[in-house]
């Protein structure tokens, strides 16, 4: 069973609307990444109408403003959590796991058996906890100049 939103935050299936705010979240999340190693994240490249339009998109509202966004897909490897992203001044309030954990009841309603993502080598402490959560790691590859650890949690 997946946990509650904090107080005061709002989870519902993105709308083409939310675009604008989507990529607004994303551009916050990764920005000190940036900084870190020089390259611009694809979360912060993205267009999010096709995102959208394309992606199974959650958004979670805080005073009406976009505060984080769950993008899920389906790969040759299974379901992808293609992306989290909670905005800075939201993080360590519980968002981001809400939302995975949401990802992981979405994929066991799919018929997953497990769910698969990937982040940048230098995102550390973003592999620390997907490792902490379960997620194990199963490949590297080089993709659009980004070193990527790829990671599975079975379900």
């Amino acid at each position: 069973m997946t946990r509650e939103l904090p107080d005061g935050y709002t989870a519902r299936a993105a709308v083409p609307g939310d675009a604008p705010g989507a990529a607004a979240c994303a551009r916050a999340a990764y920005a000190h990444y940036v900084r870190r190693n020089g390259l611009v994240p694809v979360p912060m490249r993205q267009d999010y109408a096709e995102v959208i339009r394309d992606y199974d998109v959650t958004v979670v509202e805080h005073d009406g403003e976009i505060v984080a966004i769950l993008t899920l897909g389906v790969t040759d490897e299974g379901l992808l959590l293609d992306n989290v992203a909670v905005r800075p001044d939201h993080q360590s309030r519980g968002v981001g796991r809400y939302l995975l954990e949401h990802a992981e009841g979405e994929a066991r309603r799919q018929g997953h058996d497990s769910i698969h993502l990937y982040a940048q080598e230098i995102m550390t402490e973003n592999l620390a906890l997907y490792r902490s959560l379960g997620y194990v790691e199963y490949a590297r590859r080089t993709e659009h100049g980004l070193h990527r650890v790829y990671l599975r949690k079975s379900l």
